[in-house]
């Protein structure tokens, strides 16, 4: 893609949708596995809503769908983890988007609150809810973190509706 001079202006109404979730594409990010412990078993959700928050106390934030399936079982979820993939996790993050169960037949581990745990990533965030916030059609999830793992490689990121990988100089 290569970036043009000419920028489109709008106010975003519902007749342009498409117009607004193109104008927050244009900003790159990592993409994350969160997982939760559900009566059902393992719960799985693909997000890029990820943000750290605090240093003291260590927070961090993500941001699911009200609208989503998946969001009663994290609303209910007292523990939970963050997984930052690598660039070769692709179809992790593919597969879990469409399987909520996709990574109970995957490699993992429980972590000491019951949390299954992915055993590559670049980083992860062992959390317990801190607060939930409704802003609009999702919720803002703040975790304090408990335990933080940090493996070196190279990000996973989304940019324009699709995953990418980024060259670290």
């Amino acid at each position: 893609m290569t970036r043009s001079d000419e920028a489109r202006s709008f106010v975003p109404d519902p007749e342009n949708g498409r117009l607004l979730r193109d104008a927050f594409g244009r900003f790159a990010t990592g993409v994350t596995v969160v997982t939760a412990a559900s009566p059902e078993g393992c719960v799985a959700i693909t997000a890029n809503s990820f943000s750290s928050l605090s240093m003291d106390p260590p927070l961090v934030l993500w941001s699911p769908s009200l609208h989503s399936a998946r969001y009663p079982a994290f609303a209910q979820a007292e523990h939970y983890a963050i997984h930052v993939l690598a660039a070769d996790q692709s179809e992790l993050a593919w597969a879990v988007a469409r399987d909520r169960n996709a990574v109970s037949s995957r490699d993992h581990d429980v972590n000491a609150e019951g949390v299954p745990v992915l055993n590559r990533c670049l980083a992860r965030f062992d959390c317990r809810q801190q607060a939930m916030h409704e802003a609009g059609d999702h919720v803002i999830v703040v975790g304090r973190v408990l335990r933080a793992t940090i493996s070196d490689g190279e990000p996973l990121a989304f940019f324009g509706g699709r995953v990418a990988t980024l060259a670290v100089n």
